[in-house]
């Protein structure tokens, strides 16, 4: 099979749907000139009517977005800073996210909302740093989050064709990272997780460019003689909830890896599931490595700090397990 990077999938994702359905479009800031790379050719592919640039307004493109939704089109918004979500917030979560509901099942709004998680990735500051999604967690909407470039391709296609609001977070220190793809439209269900590493003694549940950290961390504990579990939820909500107790069950140990605020966040909730459905399994307590709930600072050291990284995540794991020597 072919082997392509992160970004390529999610283009081709969209670009496959367009072809198949003329009421997908994209809409964002800058889309055209392609700013994230994404949309490289779409013009001249699909023509302007399909590929449109927005005023810098976020309430009025959501809203434009939302009713096109509402009216039967697929609207695709392509965000360039992930801290958008707090400006369309009242359009996304009393709008979009409500609507079937408020019209008794009338009204469908298959709005995909596809954002650059930015995880902080150096001189971006507090302003730009942040991971929007356990607000939209909180709010309902169903959150994905792809670790590879196959999840990518598979995740967004099923996005696309969801008849719900759907936010993709597509975190960026993902976006050079390469696997394999098929060529043609596959799509990976919403709501289903996977271990993305086997083992026997920790399960770690990572999110986004986490997952990858964890299985590198997880073959570093190996010299240690401890087994780590990598589960990876992929939807974030609908969380695959029989899959991750399954894990749990398993290792009786927890540890949640994620790069979002510790209070309230994505590592918060998985714990209260934890501690709810698998407390007669769990051998110690669900550890969360997570940001604190702090702005990530410009200084790149600083921003180093606050981040969770597989030092962080490989200290947690050895605290829980009393450190034991390497194997020789």
């Amino acid at each position: 099979m072919r082997i392509i990077r992160y970004s390529k999938a999610i283009s081709e994702a969209m670009e496959i749907a367009m072809e198949k359905d003329p009421d997908v479009f994209i809409m964002g800031e800058d889309v055209r000139a392609s700013a994230r790379g994404l949309t490289i050719g779409f013009v001249d592919k699909f023509g302007l009517e399909r590929i449109i640039d927005t005023p810098i307004s976020e309430q009025a493109f959501h809203g434009c977005a939302i009713g096109a939704a509402m009216m039967g089109l697929r609207p695709i918004l392509e965000y360039q800073i992930s801290e958008f979500v707090f400006f369309a917030f009242e359009q996304l979560v009393d709008q979009a996210q409500k609507f079937h509901y408020i019209s008794g099942s009338k009204v469908k709004v298959p709005l995909t909302i596809m954002v650059p998680a930015s995880g902080a990735i150096g001189s971006t500051a507090g302003q730009h740093s942040d991971h929007a999604y356990p607000y939209l967690l909180h709010a309902g909407m169903k959150v994905l989050m792809p670790s590879t470039p196959y999840d990518a391709k598979g995740l967004i296609s099923s996005a696309i064709a969801d008849d719900d609001p759907v936010a993709v977070f597509l975190p960026q220190k993902l976006f050079p990272s390469k696997g394999e793809v098929p060529e043609e439209e596959y799509k990976v269900p919403i709501g289903v997780g996977q271990i993305k590493k086997e083992g026997t003694d920790i399960t770690v549940v990572a999110t986004g460019h986490l997952v990858p950290l964890a299985i590198k961390a997880g073959e570093d504990l190996e010299k240690k003689g401890i087994s780590l579990e990598v589960f990876d939820p992929r939807t974030l909500l609908p969380l695959d909830k029989d899959l991750l107790i399954r894990s749990v069950s398993k290792t009786g140990r927890a540890v949640i890896f994620d790069d979002s605020n510790r209070t309230c966040g994505f590592a918060a909730e998985v714990s209260a599931v934890l501690s709810e459905e698998c407390f007669k399994y769990l051998k110690g307590p669900v550890i969360r490595v997570t940001r604190p709930d702090v702005p990530v600072p410009f200084s790149p050291p600083m921003e180093e700090f606050v981040l969770p990284d597989e030092v962080k995540l490989i200290k947690a794991i050895l605290d829980m397990t009393g450190n034991p020597k390497e194997k020789k």
